[in-house]
C-alpha cells in the first residue's frame, strides 16, 4: 500500500470532520489520504497565491475586508465615474 518514500501519519480530528471527509472522498471517487496529500501540495504551491494573478493582486487592499456592498459600489463609482 505504501511506497518506499511514503510514510504513515496519525492525525487527530473531530469525528464529524472525518465522517464528512470520508463522504466527500466517496462521492468524488478518491480517498481521504489523497485529499490530504492534494491539500498539502496545494499549500506548498500557494506560497504566493497572487503571483500569477496580477489583476487580483492590484485589487487586494482596495477596500477593507469588512466593507459593505454600498461602500464597494461607492468605491467603483468614484473609480470609474
Amino acid at each position: 500500500m505504501y511506497g518506499m518514500d511514503e510514510t504513515k501519519l496519525t492525525v487527530r480530528i473531530p469525528r464529524e470532520t472525518l465522517d464528512e471527509a470520508k463522504r466527500y472522498a466517496r462521492e468524488h471517487d478518491t480517498t481521504v489520504s489523497r485529499l490530504v496529500i492534494t491539500h498539502l501540495e496545494h499549500l506548498r504551491r500557494d506560497d504566493d497565491a497572487l503571483a500569477d494573478a496580477p489583476i487580483t493582486r492590484r485589487l487586494v487592499g482596495a477596500l477593507a475586508p469588512e466593507a459593505s456592498i454600498q461602500e464597494y459600489r461607492d468605491y467603483l463609482e468614484r473609480k470609474y465615474a
